[in-house]
């Protein structure tokens, strides 16, 4: 499934205008359940670890500190935000261990590394994750080689999407020009920035049939005017984009 908000066509397929991604000089992707689906469950592990994190800190039960952990993700952006605001912690404790897992989860998807490496013009990974833990995520993936640089959590002075500062800093440290890049996310609130500062937005949404735990919020905000493009295919909806703008092998 791939949409656009300018129109639609003839039953259910929607009219793509993708023609318009020739401009784009900059691809700016998240990392979690955005370069790999959803269904992977692999943040499912960071989960269960910053919940565990959270219940030692504070001495409190799972329910409990599953509670505080997902009241600070929604109002902080991360936990460890919440975290940092509310009980002064530092972060390099915290990142090395919620992010000490098993990454076999992720497999290889070579369509997603080819149609990364054919983008013209710059890539990055943006992300509230850490560096180590994206670097590990792109080499199950195959597409280490497809990025100029990862803009991870402490590159962005430990504030998260979707904090405006956060985005002037990628963009200051990048040198981009946001009129020339767009940005995929799988949260629609962190596509708000990059969308008013001139971006293409598109949002990767988990595939149509498939059970997970998602907050409800996380799933808020596909509709809004912010979000130029819909997919749950991301490499099928960059093989199109290449198709369109004439780059396909």
């Amino acid at each position: 499934m791939n949409d656009t908000r300018p129109g639609s066509g003839d039953g259910d397929r929607p009219v793509y205008d993708l023609a318009s991604f020739a401009a784009v000089e900059a691809w700016v992707f998240d990392l979690d359940n955005t370069l790999y689906p959803r269904h992977t469950n692999l943040f499912a592990q960071v989960d269960q670890r910053i919940r565990d994190y959270v219940g030692r800190l504070l001495s409190v039960g799972p329910e409990e500190a599953q509670r505080v952990q997902k009241d600070y993700y929604r109002r902080y952006g991360t936990t460890l935000r919440g975290l940092m605001e509310e009980h002064g912690i530092t972060p390099d404790d915290f990142l090395a261990y919620v992010h000490d897992i098993d990454h076999s989860p992720v497999e290889a998807d070579p369509a997603l590394a080819a149609a990364i490496m054919r983008l013209p013009g710059r890539k990055f990974i943006f992300t509230n994750g850490s560096r180590a833990h994206a670097e590990k995520v792109a080499e199950r993936l195959g597409v280490t080689d497809h990025f100029e640089d990862i803009f991870d959590i402490v590159r962005s002075e430990l504030l998260p999407k979707p904090n405006r500062a956060t985005y002037d800093r990628f963009v200051a440290e990048t040198g981009i020009a946001p009129a020339k890049a767009a940005m995929f996310e799988d949260l629609a609130r962190n596509l708000a920035v990059p969308s008013a500062l001139g971006m293409k937005t598109v949002l990767v949404v988990p595939s149509a049939g498939v059970l997970e735990v998602v907050e409800d919020w996380e799933m808020e905000g596909r509709d809004e005017p912010h979000i130029d493009y819909l997919t749950d295919d991301l490499g099928g909806f960059l093989g199109e984009v290449l198709a369109a703008i004439g780059r396909q092998a």
